[in-house]
């Protein structure tokens, strides 16, 4: 799933109506989550955060714009935060399954959008920047709301989209895409502000400025003092103390977690925090975190600790929170804290207990149907494939394997996940073709338009399990990998996963066939037909050569 944040400051902090109006617009688009509203009185300005897919946070975020431009005056705001516009600035995001490009992509569709519709002048900045120049904030908004009358007369700063004129009310706003940011405290025991902030010091990009023997300022030929840099890029920190703790912290931004993640960092405050005699007493997490950042470091920590790797994704993260010491400072709940698990809903099917799935698909209701039973049975053949690779992993006899099963393992677990989401993903598709059946049929145009609907619908019927067809001996093929060198008190187990893989590609073959006549597209119909038949014949192999490799290790 394709999904981005988006980070929209309004210069209003003080006014909950207007504040709750502008908001209001975000969790009225269909498709945006509103995460967060943080108002600040002192600064006048009020950070919102929002995710979804690309199209509704483009369309939350246009939104929210025109209804600040509507309820907030620039020409008479006071604040301490430097700002030029109704909506300061607007950054997008880049969460999952899009790329930084994407983003910038978006921040132009939303420039355009905002200078051509409202009328406001709007300037890319960060990684949508049309000239480096303008790629940096701090530039891009110098002089402020104050001084941008003036600055629009300048050629140099013609807006990227909008009038090149001055816009009373609103101002101008500054539209870009930039990293996602992570906030993350580390505390420690101790109540000297001078240690930990020396090791903020220390780990921090900018680092500090170094000294002599003397004590005193090392200085370059000029005169100039000589910076000394910190361990890690992309990382921001500071050292204070905190009165509701009663005790030191290490307040730590990490501006692309990509580049420096924060399980690195913490390992390295926790060794330094030894050096002074210091010990890490547990972190927190401020606002969210991407997914990927708590599967790395999941990853990370369990190779420390010599285990398995191909563990589902769930474990992963507690791995992670457990080790960064997530819930030491208040409890960590990853459905709260994890950007996706804000957005992605757990499907109506595989959301339910093993009970009420086999009751549901016992009644007589045509969905779910075989189709999602397929994908059932491929996601128990992965999930006892990954059985048997963890069953492998750590044994002595084993040893010389341990690598690859552990490949084998995360790859089933990989497979797992994409079956889970297959069997609700097979009964949506078989909605839909019902929905299209639905439509009226009563004008020439409305049985076009249905005829048209019930087309599209079909194929998408037939791609679901073609889709899952398509896994399903990828499945069975890491089945007959972890029997040939797995754990053999396990060896049925190996078998039973093929089994159920070959359940799968049969299914998911009947599934695909079954959809095929009420498509009038005759070339997708002899494709898709071909192809099924051609992948279910591999997987009847596969399955007969697991079959004999499991028989003969059973003797």
């Amino acid at each position: 799933m394709k999904i981005v944040e988006c980070v929209p400051n309004f210069s209003e902090g003080r006014d909950m109506a207007v504040i709750d109006a502008i908001t209001a617009e975000i969790s009225d688009t269909e498709g945006a989550v509103l995460l967060d509203v943080d108002p600040g009185a002192n600064t006048n300005r009020t950070v919102v955060t929002l995710v979804g897919t690309p199209e509704a946070v483009v369309e939350a975020a246009f939104r929210a714009i025109k209804k600040a431009a509507e309820l907030i005056d620039m020409s008479g705001h006071t604040g301490e935060h430097p700002r030029m516009g109704a909506t300061d600035v607007c950054p997008f995001v880049p969460v999952s399954g899009v790329t930084m490009e994407d983003c910038a992509e978006l921040a132009r569709i939303l420039g355009k959008r905002v200078g051509e519709e409202l009328g406001i002048p709007v300037y890319l900045y960060e990684n949508a920047a049309s000239r480096p120049e303008r790629r940096n904030l701090a530039d891009v908004r110098s002089g402020e709301y104050e001084g941008l009358a003036q600055k629009l007369k300048d050629p140099e700063w013609k807006p990227d989209f909008g009038p090149a004129e001055f816009n009373a009310g609103a101002g101008a706003t500054a539209i870009g895409a930039r990293e996602f940011l992570i906030a993350y405290n580390i505390n420690l025991n101790t109540r000297d502000r001078a240690l930990v902030h020396d090791i903020a010091l220390t780990i921090r990009e900018r680092g500090r400025w170094q000294r002599g023997d003397d004590g005193k300022f090392a200085r370059d030929a000029d005169g100039n003092k000589v910076r000394q840099e910190g361990m890690f890029q992309n990382c921001k920190a500071i050292g204070w103390y905190i009165d509701d703790y009663r005790r030191a912290q290490i307040s730590i931004n990490f501006t692309n977690y990509k580049v420096t993640p924060p399980h690195i960092v913490f390992e390295a405050v926790r060794k330094l925090a030894v050096e002074k005699g210091l010990r890490v007493t547990g972190c927190e997490l401020v606002g969210l975190i991407p997914k990927a950042a708590m599967l790395e470091a999941g990853h990370y920590f369990l190779k420390q600790q010599g285990k398995s790797t191909g563990v589902p994704e769930r474990e992963l993260i507690e791995i992670a929170a457990m080790s960064l010491g997530l819930s030491e400072v208040a409890p960590f709940d990853a459905n709260d804290k994890i950007v996706e698990y804000r957005v992605e809903k757990v499907g109506d099917l595989v959301g339910r207990s093993v009970v009420d799935l086999v009751d549901e698909i016992s009644i007589d209701s045509p969905v779910p149907g075989g189709g999602s039973v397929a994908a059932l049975c491929g996601a128990l053949g992965s999930a006892l494939t990954s059985m048997v690779a963890n069953l492998t992993h750590g044994k002595t006899d084993y040893e010389e394997v341990w690598d690859e099963v552990v490949e084998i393992a995360e790859k089933a677990q990989a497979l797992k996940d994409f079956f889970v989401k297959a069997v609700d993903r097979d009964s949506q598709a078989f909605d839909a073709v019902m929905a299209a059946m639905r439509l009226p049929k009563q004008s020439d145009e409305e049985k076009a338009a249905r005829g048209a609907a019930i087309e599209e619908a079909s194929k998408g019927a037939v791609m679901v399990p073609m889709e899952v067809l398509r896994k399903a001996p990828e499945a069975m093929e890491l089945a007959g990998r972890i029997a040939k060198i797995g754990n053999v008190n396990s060896i049925s187990d190996a078998g039973v996963a093929a089994q159920c893989g070959l359940t799968c590609a049969i299914g998911a073959s009947y599934n695909v066939l079954i959809n095929l006549p009420g498509i009038e597209d005759e070339e997708f119909t002899k494709d898709a037909a071909g192809e099924a038949a051609e992948i279910r014949a591999r997987a009847e192999s596969i399955a007969a050569e697991v079959d004999k490799t499991v028989l003969s290790k059973i003797g």
